[in-house]
Order: C-alpha cells, then sequence, then structure tokens
C-alpha cells in the first residue's frame, strides 16, 4: 500500500509500505493492506511504519528505527485517511 506523510514544511516520506500504526484519538491502531477505508483525528505519539523505506536525506533526521525495525515518526497531532490502499497522514 502507499502512504503519503506531510508536514506543514514538506511532503517527509511518500512510497510503498507494508503495514502503519498511528495514535488516534481513541487509541493506537494499525493499518494493513486492504484496511477499510479510515478518517481518524491523531493525537500525539509516534507513527510506526513497516516496510522497506526510503526516506530523502533532507528528513531522515525526522525519523527513528523503533526495536522491532519499524520506522518511527513522532508528532505532536494529525489526521490520517486511508482509502483504497493509500494512506495520506497530514501531520504536526
Amino acid at each position: 500500500m502507499y502512504l503519503e506523510i506531510v508536514s506543514p514544511e514538506a511532503t517527509l516520506f511518500s512510497g510503498e509500505v507494508s503495514s502503519v500504526t498511528v495514535p488516534g484519538v481513541n487509541g493506537e491502531f494499525q493499518m494493513l493492506q486492504n484496511h477499510a477505508p479510515v478518517l481518524s483525528l491523531l493525537q500525539a505519539g509516534d507513527v510506526k511504519i513497516q516496510g522497506d523505506l526510503k526516506i530523502d536525506e533532507d528528513f531522515q533526521h525526522k525519523f527513528t528505527i523503533g526495536n522491532n525495525g519499524e520506522t518511527i515518526l513522532a508528532i505532536s497531532s494529525g489526521t490520517i485517511e486511508m482509502k483504497a490502499n493509500k494512506i495520506i497522514v497530514l501531520a504536526d
């Protein structure tokens, strides 16, 4: 599935991933291939991404690698939309 993470400054990442876990306002949830459509607010926490990511070197400092090998982006708030195997995260 395709993930795009957009911040007020720039598009931080865009590319294919295998799963995304986000800090929803009602709790953390994960999306996999063919997940039902979702539109949700996000709270402060970590966006956890699984897959072979190619992150632009200008934005690599914003991401860390977690204990399970996932790529992590800390956010303070945002929104997420998933539809037709495309996820868009608008993150602050």
